[in-house]
């Protein structure tokens, strides 16, 4: 069972009649020959794919290519016209937001019906109740009927459900487009874990940057057909060249796709960024600000070994804090740490992470910088400056300490996610991507 794959097509294909009179449905019932009322739309045809267990693959393609359908026919929501479809595992999938939930009934009921529909028995899912609630946080709206919710409550709950079934296939469909940085920081989080459990991901978005860092592989869809599979980076370059040709180029740039056989090995894909912040200003000196309820939720603990780390923030030079940051000002990151214990060989840490969960850059004190042996009791203020070097977005912050211990150097404490911040966007700056590497275009004409 082990050694099978997790999915497997074999020619796959759905195909839907597509009638040009309504009252042709009608006549297609009494005529000998039904096919000559109507004609076959291909949403998918020939579709051989396999994907091994603990694999993440996206799929990519323009809007009609048969992405939706294709994962439509593995959850089984969907009937294919030929070809097989064989899963091996339990399936959570988030396809359209609040698929499977009663509009009539509560979050909590949904919750229940939910649960059921994916395969967990009523004492599971109360089990489960607390962490699902948790991982939503739509607070009482929990006990509120789902008709009521908005787009992004509806998903928040739908994903909660999805990820605490414990799947062995998990397959999302542009879901987590919705939703604030944080919601979303949350959920790569959870995918990430449910990543390392070995479960399968199946993960279909339009965001180039997200493709790259989160699949192990991706395929590209056109026209229902298969025309690219191999690598995210190679794969999501096919499919922005597919998306930014002429019309007249495009039959011949798919063609070009589908016979292309060696690895483009200079193709890169460009990660996306927010560009719409609040707080947004054309002034000519903007500046930083505190903006309140910016807090990064779910962050994550590692065990505590005797060092409390208090008070992590973002602060300007002369002491201000702030969490909305100015392109290319110096910042700092400051903590406090106390130490329950003696402890040698003292290091501090922090790191600046992408939503998705990418580590940009960061840094660890060195050695020279702490004293021999801390004291129990000590307390050490860490600062960290920096140059915001990073395109307009939203980030995440790390905060760490290490320390000799028996023979090696171990983490004694250690929080992910523990800070939040956006960088403005700033209308002078000509930069694209993650990291603003301050370089300086020159465009002249020559003869």
């Amino acid at each position: 069972m082990s050694s099978e794959p997790a999915i497997a097509l074999s020619g796959l294909g759905k195909a839907y009649p597509v009638y040009s009179q309504p009252h042709h449905r009608l006549l297609q019932m009494f005529s000998r020959d039904p096919r000559r009322w109507y004609r076959e739309f291909h949403a998918l045809r020939g579709v051989d794919l396999v994907v091994a267990r603990g694999e993440t693959l996206g799929v990519v393609g323009r809007n009609g290519s048969g992405k939706s359908t294709l994962l439509q026919l593995i959850c089984g929501t969907l009937a294919p016209t030929s070809g097989t479809v064989r899963v091996n595992g339990r399936i959570a999938a988030l396809l359209e937001l609040g698929a499977g939930f009663n509009p009539e009934f509560s979050g909590r009921e949904n919750v229940f019906l939910n649960g059921s529909i994916l395969g967990l028995t009523r004492a599971q899912v109360e089990a489960r109740f607390d962490a699902i609630a948790a991982f939503a946080d739509i607070g009482e709206f929990i006990d509120q009927p789902v008709k009521t919710y908005s787009s992004g409550m509806y998903v928040r709950l739908a994903f909660a459900v999805a990820i605490n079934v414990d799947p062995d296939i998990l397959v999302i469909d542009e879901a987590l487009s919705v939703g604030d940085e944080g919601f979303q920081r949350k959920c790569f989080a959870r995918i990430e874990a449910i990543r390392e459990a070995g479960a399968t991901v199946l993960f279909v978005s339009h965001s180039a940057g997200t493709v790259i860092d989160l699949c192990d592989r991706a395929i590209l869809l056109d026209q229902g057909e298969l025309i690219a599979n191999g690598t995210p980076k190679r794969v999501v370059a096919q499919y922005q060249k597919m998306l930014h040709a002429p019309a007249e180029r495009m039959e011949d740039i798919r063609r070009s796709i589908l016979g292309e056989l060696d690895p483009d090995s200079s193709s890169h894909g460009t990660a996306d960024t927010a560009v719409e912040q609040p707080g947004s200003s054309l002034a000519t000196q903007p500046e930083a600000y505190w903006e309140e309820g910016l807090v990064a939720p779910g962050a994550i603990h590692y065990e505590d070994r005797g060092a409390d780390i208090h008070d992590p923030h973002l602060q300007t030079l002369d002491g201000r804090r702030v969490n909305v940051l100015v392109a290319g000002e110096p910042y700092l990151y400051a903590y406090r740490l106390t130490l329950r214990q003696a402890f040698a060989g003292v290091r501090c840490g922090m790191m600046i992470r992408t939503v998705t969960g990418i580590d940009l850059g960061g840094c660890v004190t060195p050695l020279e910088d702490v004293p021999v042996l801390v004291e129990a009791g000590q307390q050490l203020e860490v600062r960290f400056r920096f140059r915001c070097l990073l395109a307009a977005g939203t980030y995440f912050l790390n905060a760490g300490v290490k320390a000799r211990i028996s023979e090696g150097e171990e983490i004694v404490n250690r929080w992910v996610d523990i800070g939040m911040f956006r960088v403005m966007q700033s209308p002078r700056s000509p930069a694209t991507g993650l990291v603003d590497f301050e370089v300086a275009p020159r465009v002249r004409v020559v003869d």
